[in-house]
């Protein structure tokens, strides 16, 4: 018997119908498309609400650094759950990679820190596939005990390491909440290009004004740790979607037995998956540390629960994990740098968007779908015309109030991995 796997994911309908439900593939033009009438939609709603930080450069380059934590997050919940495996566990991987982070980095640098945040994180998602895949632990359990064990060990370590009287860590400045400040890891510019968006973006032409701004943000003073997070994306999609080796392991998430009847290690790809989950997950922590130059306690911040949220919302593909931390990211931005004023003109934003949605709900034909888009689209709206500004309480919740509204607007479009969460034990096929 063969040892390879077809590489083709869905048989082909004999007939060339195509079959009902089935979801077609965005090209790059009506990707492209998408992005452009989003922007035009955004320099609208600029222009209505008179609120020029929704365009602004440093707004887009703080919702890109929010985004990167979250992001790197959801890309490893990827890895894991394409591999069959759920990983709640995903915010204690963080903490380990941060508190790594800072523990390394005042001592050896940046960089150390980085490779230090992966080390960390990676030994959760050694400890999570040896309970999970080993020992056929219940996923949910064992992501919650991660979570519990990685925060009491953080809080322990810190005041062991960073707190005690007398220390070299205490005389530089650290104590049982924080570490010692680590260096700078630096940044970059494109030079030419960099200032001519910033040209173009002064001189407040509709649109191309506000395009200018959004790409600023992405050649002006952006981290080592942005690039590295870009190219881990890219990387992700190339090696699942483009090679025999994630092929595989795609596979052990949707059918192990069959897969193992073909001669592949399930076991061995489950772990590699969880360890690179965690790595990936350790490096948002890195980065959490390496922006602020220090842990510090609590700082990860629920970012591992919307990073599982952003995976679900991209439906397990790096494409859509990348666009949800974006959005995330830039509410999240939104509501630190502009406050209510700012996080109000969403409402039009939203109910704008979530309006032109409902009519293309309509024209497939999925009218009870349609109704409940148009009536939360007329709310926000009426909730926008009705007020000026948005209470303080709901600023700071609004990236999570996103993620509950996106979330409910595309769980019908979403399809995880068939054996994703199921107990497998090797040789039960046989």
């Amino acid at each position: 018997m063969s040892t390879e796997i077809s590489t083709r994911s869905e048989p082909v309908k004999p007939t060339g119908k195509v079959e009902r439900g089935a979801r077609r593939k965005l090209s790059y033009p009506m990707i492209l498309l998408i992005i452009a009438g989003a922007l035009l939609l955004l320099s609208l709603v600029r222009v209505v609400t008179d609120t020029g930080s929704l365009t602004d450069t440093r707004q887009w380059a703080s919702a890109l650094g929010l985004a990167v934590p979250i992001g790197l997050a959801g890309l490893g919940g990827l890895w894991a759950e394409r591999a069959g495996v759920i990983n709640i566990g995903l915010e204690g991987m963080m903490m380990l990679g941060l508190f790594a982070a800072g523990w390394i980095g005042w001592q050896y640098g940046p960089w150390a820190a980085v490779l230090a945040g992966v080390i960390g994180g990676v030994l959760g998602g050694l400890v999570h596939a040896v309970a999970t895949v080993t020992f056929g632990v219940d996923h949910i359990v064992s992501g919650v005990a991660i979570n519990i064990l990685a925060l009491g060990v953080v809080q322990f370590l810190a005041k062991l390491w960073f707190g005690q009287e007398g220390s070299a860590a205490a005389e530089a400045g650290g104590n049982d909440k924080q570490s010692p400040r680590m260096d700078e890891l630096g940044d970059f510019t494109v030079p030419l290009l960099s200032d001519g968006l910033a040209t173009v973006r002064g001189w407040d032409i509709f649109f191309v004004s506000d395009v200018a701004g959004v790409a600023g943000a992405a050649v002006t003073n952006v981290s080592w740790l942005v690039l590295i997070a870009v190219l881990l994306f890219v990387g992700t999609y190339v090696v699942l979607w483009r090679t025999g080796f994630g092929l595989r392991l795609r596979s052990c998430g949707e059918n192990p037995t069959a897969t193992e009847s073909l001669g592949v290690n399930v076991y061995l790809y489950k772990y590699l998956a969880l360890l690179v989950s965690g790595g990936l997950a350790g490096l948002g922590g890195a980065y959490l540390a390496v922006f602020v130059r220090m842990y510090q306690d609590g700082q990860t911040g629920g970012r591992g629960y919307l990073g599982l949220a952003t995976m679900i919302f991209g439906n397990w593909r790096p494409g859509g994990v990348a666009m949800g931390a974006g959005l995330f990211g830039f509410v999240d931005a939104l509501q630190i740098r502009g406050g209510g004023t700012v996080v109000h003109a969403l409402l039009l934003l939203f109910a704008i968007g979530l309006a032109g949605y409902a009519i293309y709900q309509f024209f497939r034909n999925k009218r009870a779908s349609a109704a409940i888009t148009g009536l939360l689209a007329v709310a926000l709206f009426a909730w926008f015309s009705s007020t000026e500004t948005m209470p303080l309480e709901l600023v700071s919740a609004s990236p999570y109030i996103t993620t509950l509204v996106v979330l409910a607007l595309f769980s019908q479009r979403l399809r995880a991995p068939k054996a994703i969460g199921k107990p497998y034990r090797r040789g039960e096929g046989t």
